[in-house]
């Protein structure tokens, strides 16, 4: 295989988490009765670019149906962030009812309504018709298409370059990550700012987050390699902020490399610089990861076994993405855990992929009153312990599994 960026031949494994279904690809009652399709999960490492990827792949319209279930707006932390995005940009870019906003992976309209909110003009770019609809029903302008540089060319030719361009979370997502950041290029006005947040792959791989690595990640990213892959099309770094989101995340702003004038910030240099010195452009960096996910997946396979055993029941709350990947990759199924909870009902009354647990309302979890609760998307710890703090009422107990077992 060769590199999705810069086409050398890749030889440096990262971790090999088997085979797995697409992770958003839940389950109805009918589908139980049919064969599921599975595709391996191996990350290998780039040692010209850097960029860490997918060995294997499913083609985007497999993983991103025309029903598909991760809805952003069930998360209220999620909101806040997005708000408080808004309030920051508008302030640090002076963006005004004559600017114009638009966001790639727009999602359900989490974020573009409360651009919309201030009355900026705005569209959102979001190729799922399901999340797609949410956001129009918001009263937002919606275009259903996948994003590269052809459709930055139309849009911009319509009239609809960007004074600042969102993308949250999606970076990671694209199989052809030249094309996507070229359209940027094409959509900005020639002192626009493109804004794009990921996960951070020192995060990954310093803290063990394995479960962040599913089918829809095509790419795992650091900022050696992103400055890279933007400068060659088009783009230039001139910022970068960490954020807690999603384990540890970097915003990174970008500017056209042919018409930007923002001062590069001294933050840049730093996180680069500390990139190297945590050895990230060295092979030694990427050894040993597989044996701390191994560890991971044995500690929870023996946990839910010796609950099993005592005779204390368990539950899983959040059907997530990344609780997919540690469910399958551990052979988990519902002997051992029963069901998942979830808000959003676009899930609830389904199956999770593979493990076909079934996901359930929360109303649930008060009548079957589990001895522990496994909170599946470990980054939203915090506020769901704040949420389901009633289990503490008949002693029930929360259970993390990642980046180590916990239980508290």
């Amino acid at each position: 295989m060769k590199c999705r960026h810069c086409q050398a031949e890749l030889n440096l494994s990262l971790i090999d988490l088997a085979t797995s279904p697409p992770s958003n690809a839940y389950l109805t009652q009918k589908m139980l009765h049919a064969p599921e399709k599975y595709f391996p999960l191996r990350v290998v490492v780039c040692q010209e670019c850097w960029l860490v990827q997918t060995e294997d792949y499913a083609g985007a319209d497999e993983l991103f149906a025309s029903d598909y279930a991760y809805f952003s707006s069930f998360s209220t932390t999620w909101l806040k962030h997005a708000e408080k995005y808004v309030a920051d940009m508008a302030t640090r870019f002076g963006l005004s009812e004559k600017s114009h906003v638009v966001e790639v992976a727009a999602n359900d309209g989490y974020l573009l309504q409360y651009a919309q909110a201030r009355g900026i003009s705005c569209l959102g770019i979001e190729p799922t018709t399901s999340t797609a609809n949410a956001a129009r029903a918001k009263g937002l302008e919606i275009l259903e298409e996948f994003f590269g540089v052809q459709v930055g060319q139309k849009l911009a030719a319509q009239g609809k370059s960007a004074d600042l361009t969102a993308a949250n979370n999606v970076l990671a997502h694209v199989p052809d990550i030249n094309d996507f950041v070229g359209g940027f290029v094409a959509i900005l006005k020639p002192d626009g700012v493109s804004t794009f947040e990921f996960p951070h792959l020192l995060s990954l791989v310093s803290e063990n987050q394995f479960d962040t690595i599913y089918h829809e990640h095509y790419s795992y990213l650091s900022l050696v390699a992103v400055k890279r892959i933007f400068e060659q099309n088009g783009l230039s770094v001139f910022d970068v902020e960490e954020l807690p989101t999603h384990g540890g995340s970097l915003r990174v702003f970008a500017q056209r490399k042919d018409t930007g004038s923002r001062e590069l910030s001294l933050n840049v240099a730093k996180l680069l610089d500390r990139e190297v010195a945590a050895g990230m452009t060295t092979a030694e960096f990427y050894a040993g990861f597989q044996d701390k996910a191994n560890r991971v997946k044995d500690d929870f396979i023996a946990f839910l076994i010796e609950a099993k055993r005592a005779g204390k029941t368990v539950a899983g709350y959040g059907a997530a993405a990344k609780g997919n990947t540690l469910m399958n990759y551990a052979g988990i199924r519902s002997d051992l855990l029963p069901y998942v909870v979830d808000r959003n009902p676009a899930k609830q009354d389904k199956f999770l992929p593979g493990c076909r647990i079934p996901v359930v309302a929360e109303e649930h979890l008060q009548q079957t009153r589990p001895d522990y609760v496994v909170i599946l998307p470990w980054n939203l710890r915090t506020e769901v312990i704040g949420q389901l703090a009633y289990i503490r009422d008949w002693g029930g107990k929360f259970v993390t599994a990642v980046p180590s077992l916990k239980i508290d």
